[in-house]
């Protein structure tokens, strides 16, 4: 496959199956205000994995007219070992205090990636990120200021960020290791695990949280479309209607 067409993909993942996640605390959440923040960030990845399928399926349709591939056939009609979302996004929400800390990883590692974006060659990439940025912004404010009321907050909210690090932690090596497409893409991953780094351990020392020691070992596969077994639950639900129902539209 055409490496600009497997890091659009990669891209169009991450967004579309970490908005998913988000998207089943609607109606459940803390407080209705938060309820309603955390699905608006779910509208705003989702609207960010719509950008990047669309220019995904102009790629495809150029190299392979045959294909005839939308928007809706690259997220609904492709398997598990055809995504390559980081793992990091497809895990499951856990309690309130677990979707936090996935967030603030998954949105700072998306700001950094998108400042870099801003500036790359692809125009149609520098694009969707310089949009996409400005929401990206504000997930990282939000998600970092829960993690400081948590992390430095009561007894209990302390211990439950803590339980969260250690379930969450080894998937976070996957965002910043570059995998053979990426490296094409002329993306300088030292310095986005640098600043990744950088504003995850400042928001830790905020919180009161201890940051776990840095290890050379991780959990990943995602990015080769090697998964959990949680994506398959979670497209079985997600593809469950153009499945059972082809050529739907809505």
């Amino acid at each position: 496959m055409n490496q600009l067409i497997q890091y659009t993909l990669h891209l169009a993942d991450n967004a579309l199956i970490m908005g998913h996640r988000n998207s089943e605390w609607c109606g459940h959440g803390p407080a209705l205000e938060q309820d309603i923040a955390l699905s608006n960030i779910s509208l705003d990845l989702l609207g960010q994995a719509r950008n990047f399928y669309q220019y995904a399926a102009s790629l495809i349709n150029q190299s392979s007219p045959s294909q005839e591939a939308t928007e809706d056939t690259l997220a609904y009609l492709r398997d598990a070992h055809e995504f390559y979302n980081c793992l990091l996004t497809e895990l499951p929400n856990g309690d309130w205090a677990q979707t936090i800390l996935k967030q603030f990883f998954f949105s700072t590692y998306q700001y950094h990636l998108y400042q870099q974006l801003q500036q790359h060659s692809d125009e149609q990439l520098k694009a969707i990120a310089a949009k996409a940025l400005k929401e990206v912004t504000y997930h990282v404010r939000w998600s970092s200021e829960w993690v400081i009321r948590l992390g430095d907050g009561t007894e209990e909210s302390k211990r439950r960020m803590l339980q969260a690090i250690d379930q969450v932690w080894m998937f976070t090596g996957e965002l910043t290791d570059a995998s053979d497409y990426e490296k094409k893409m002329r993306i300088d991953f030292d310095l986005l695990q640098q600043q990744w780094n950088t504003t995850v351990t400042k928001i830790f020392e905020e919180a009161s949280l201890p940051l776990p020691v840095k290890s050379n070992w991780h959990q990943a596969g995602g990015k080769k479309g090697i998964h959990t077994e949680h994506l398959g639950f979670i497209l079985a639900e997600m593809q469950f209607l153009q499945r059972a129902y082809p050529n739907s539209q809505w």
